[in-house]
């Protein structure tokens, strides 16, 4: 099994950036894809970005363009740089790691863009 710990949320003005790290430990060398989800409150979660072993990474069609998920290659880190963001964006983030026979959820963090 794979332990997730994410950081990187905030409060974070319109037009402004974050980055969101995911910091995985265990057995990451079964993980087959990384990715971050949101959540919006009372709603299912939602994929917004994912990069899978061997694959380019794909974004949800709103945030292409705006942000950018990379992984290191011990996949022991995922992240989610953030750029212009907008109000709508607020959400809780969640790191998604994913296995042929195990899914590990991180335990959020809350993004909030404001002004």
């Amino acid at each position: 099994q794979v332990h997730l710990v994410e950081s990187g949320g905030g409060l974070v003005q319109p037009g402004g950036s974050l980055t969101l790290s995911c910091s995985a430990t265990g057995s990451v060398s079964r993980i087959l894809a990384m990715a971050w989800y949101r959540q919006p409150p009372g709603k299912k979660r939602d994929l917004v970005a994912t990069i899978p072993d061997s694959y380019q990474p794909t974004y949800e069609n709103a945030v292409k363009g705006r942000f950018t998920i990379t992984r290191n290659n011990a996949k022991t880190l995922v992240t989610l740089q953030m750029n212009n963001l907008k109000p709508e964006y607020t959400f809780v983030y969640y790191c998604n790691v994913a296995a042929l026979d195990f899914e590990t959820w991180g335990q959020g963090t809350q993004v909030t863009v404001s002004s």
